[in-house]
């Protein structure tokens, strides 16, 4: 686990995770409404190399961040309502030139990339987030990150 004491810490870890990102990686983010899953994105997007604004994508649901290297699609599955609608995002054609960094990916079922970094924000008492994670064969090695 790391504890992230507020929101700059936890944009430094998304910028630490940011530059370990390769082409076909995936990223999940789950956690409760104000868990801190945008806060990490928006460091990770902007340690990529994206100088403008970071919008969360609840309601366009997919946004692309094709100009960086890798290209990045931030995905926000929150209103998502049935697995099956996943398809219609078109995110497996996408994954093989970026990484997709994926909010509420409980959202898309169970099996719903089986390969993904999977971390998991909550909400201490204190304010502060909790994060632990589940680390596939891919990221072995470079999660988690030094910051």
């Amino acid at each position: 686990m790391i504890r992230l004491r507020d929101e700059a810490a936890t944009g430094a870890l998304g910028a630490a995770l940011g530059r370990l990102l390769r082409v076909g990686d995936v990223v999940t983010l789950s956690g409760p409404l104000g868990a801190g899953k945008t806060a990490l994105a928006r460091g990770l997007i902007r340690a990529a190399g994206h100088s403008g604004e970071v919008p969360s994508p609840s309601f366009a649901i997919v946004q692309p961040y094709e100009a960086l290297d890798p290209a990045i699609w931030h995905v926000d599955l929150y209103r998502l309502e049935r697995p099956l609608d996943l398809e219609q995002l078109g995110l497996d054609e996408v994954s093989g030139e970026g990484a997709l960094l994926v909010e509420w990916p409980e959202r898309a079922g169970q099996d719903a990339w089986p390969d993904a970094l999977r971390l998991s924000l909550v909400v201490d008492p204190d304010g502060a987030r909790a994060l632990t994670w589940q680390v596939p064969k891919a990221w072995e090695g470079r999660w988690p990150p030094l910051l």
